[in-house]
């Protein structure tokens, strides 16, 4: 017997999202965040540091090292893209931003699959709408369509996606196969080989980012939803047998790569257990704000189909998404995997949603976003005029030393996505026929808002403030040749910035050692005379980075070398 489905959805309700400002819309977001900006702390500049050891030859490709470390992710793949870029591309491209070329790539490829997903998913015969007696209900295809342009713009919308999605990390990597395997098992039933194509590539190259495990989960939830859901569909290529034998092939290969290059690494620990379940709880409401609440809502209202394949296959993943975050250390990065799914389950409540939810949604986003808007506004304006005073002065207090520097460039992009919000809203506040993705448009606009205002009329502060170049700066004007640098105590992400913007030669801090120079961590100070003699150092300053006064350096010069 069939279960009725909860979608009533009229054939103009399906209008597609016009496809070019879908895809200038997904530009505005991919780019900004990518260009124009320094690599960032902690993990942003240490994922890059790894890539520039194996670029310049001083670490193991299977190995990758820095300063004689191992990452705290085991992975490859994300490395080596960041490192063959860096050897590709042309000598006027600077490093940092060469790294940053395939994370695009993968940025477009997580919204992409994650269209493609939920698309696939929505061809479902369970997931149509209910057919109307006298016809006029959507069409499958364009039913399906318009739940996927919800999908995306549900996963752009995530608030938790804006920051990580933007860096030269495992955790970009991880998040973009992982929309990948999604989309290898949702669209398995209608385009076979080349969802398995996907679903290998994405479980073999999330392996290769650090999460084998993950990837063999998701695998086998896939395999359990292909032989539980077992509903009729005219549209399959293939029988659930035949597709259940695909996905346990592309679980065999991926076994047999992270067992040949030792990926096996159990990270699931008690010690992982978040100790502040307020905490935990606090974090899970932002980062996926809005798509838990239409995730919800999806399987309240679809919840005689919880075994259906348009819900099983998102909430799997979410489940296990979830159960790493809640046993890993990195929970929010961890988390950041469930988007995609999240994003899939909040597409499926659209059909489901009354006039009054979706306007509630509406007034809400034009509040939030618009008050945030104007907020980075006012900050801007009082760095460059002075007026309001107040802001000027709060960013002169947290990031000592600041000054503003002006962007023509900067200025016309925020003011063409500030303009293009007021438009937006205009058009959404008007009277139109209503379409069943019309309810995530002001979130995922204003989330890309926020995000190309910050990443332009915020960048210098932010620059300044969250980039290690400031600190860098400060110690070579106080060395009159700073090539060889002893260091103890650094951090990783210290020690790369170092060596990327300081162009030092950093060693570590031996008793036989013979640079000129000292760097030594200020924790280290009371301690740094167990590993060295430190009457061998005359103490030279104490160097604050400027945005925070827990990351300052001692610099030393050798007593010898006056």
């Amino acid at each position: 017997m069939n279960q009725p489905t909860p979608a009533i959805v009229a054939e103009d309700a399906v209008r597609r999202l016009p496809r070019l400002a879908l895809i200038l819309f997904c530009t505005a977001y991919v780019l900004p965040g990518f260009v124009g900006r320094e690599p960032w702390k902690s993990q942003d500049i240490t994922g890059f540091g790894y890539m520039f050891e194996l670029a310049r030859g001083g670490a193991s490709w299977l190995s990758p090292t820095l300063m004689g470390q191992a990452p705290e992710f085991d992975a490859l793949l994300p490395y080596w893209l960041g490192a063959w870029a860096m050897r590709l591309a042309p000598g006027w491209i600077a490093p940092d931003f060469a790294a940053r070329l395939p994370f695009i790539a993968l940025l477009v490829l997580t919204l992409t699959a994650t269209w493609y997903g939920v698309y696939y998913l929505a061809r479902s015969p369970q997931a149509q709408p209910v057919p109307f007696a006298f016809g006029g209900e959507a069409k499958p295809t364009d039913y399906a369509r318009a739940v996927a342009d919800g999908g995306l713009l549900a996963v752009v919308a995530t608030l938790g996606l804006a920051q990580f999605s933007h860096e030269t990390t495992p955790s970009l990597a991880q998040l973009a196969f992982t929309a990948t395997a999604f989309y290898g098992i949702a669209a398995l039933r209608y385009r076979p080989w080349s969802a398995t194509a996907g679903l290998v590539i994405g479980l073999v190259a999330l392996s290769l980012s650090g999460a084998p495990t993950m990837a063999v989960l998701f695998a086998v939830g896939g395999i359990v939803v292909v032989l539980v859901d077992r509903h009729p569909d005219p549209a399959a290529v293939l029988e659930p047998g035949v597709r259940a034998a695909l996905v346990a092939g592309a679980i065999a290969i991926t076994v047999a790569v992270s067992t040949a290059l030792g990926l096996w690494q159990w990270r699931m620990t008690p010690a992982g257990i978040p100790h502040e379940w307020r905490s935990f709880g606090r974090l899970l409401v932002w980062f996926t704000w809005p798509a838990w609440p239409l995730a919800l809502w999806t399987l309240w209202r679809w919840r005689l189909q919880l075994t259906s394949r348009h819900v099983a296959v998102p909430l799997w993943f979410v489940v296990v998404s979830l159960l790493t975050t809640v046993f890993t250390p990195s929970s929010d990065r961890s988390l950041l995997l469930a988007l995609p799914a999240l994003a899939a389950l909040a597409a499926f409540s659209l059909p489901t949603l009354s006039r009054s939810v979706s306007a509630l949604i509406d007034w809400f986003s034009l509040i939030f976003f618009s008050i945030c808007a104007i907020t980075v506004w006012v900050v801007w304006l009082s760095l460059h005029t002075g007026i309001p005073a107040k802001p000027a002065q709060n960013v002169a207090r947290l990031a000592p030393g600041f000054v503003p520097t002006f962007s023509l460039i900067a200025l016309v992009a925020a003011i063409a996505a500030t303009l293009a919000w007021f438009w937006l809203v205009r058009w959404r506040t008007g009277r139109h026929r209503p379409v069943i993705w019309k309810s995530l448009v002001l979130p995922a606009a204003g989330t890309a808002l926020l995000w190309v205002l910050f990443m332009t009329l915020w960048l210098p502060a932010l620059d300044y403030a969250r980039s290690y170049v400031p600190l860098v700066r400060n110690v070579q004007k106080l060395m009159d040749r700073p090539g060889c640098v002893e260091q103890l105590g650094l951090s990783r992400a210290q020690a790369t910035a170092f060596m990327y913007h300081g162009a030092m030669d950093l060693r570590h801090a031996t008793h036989e050692g013979a640079c000129p120079w000292l760097l030594l961590s200020a924790p280290m100070q009371a301690s740094a005379h167990l590993a060295l003699d430190m009457k061998a150092w005359q103490p030279v300053a104490s160097v604050r980075r400027p945005s925070d006064s827990d990351e300052n350096v001692l610099l030393y010069r050798r007593a010898a070398a006056k």
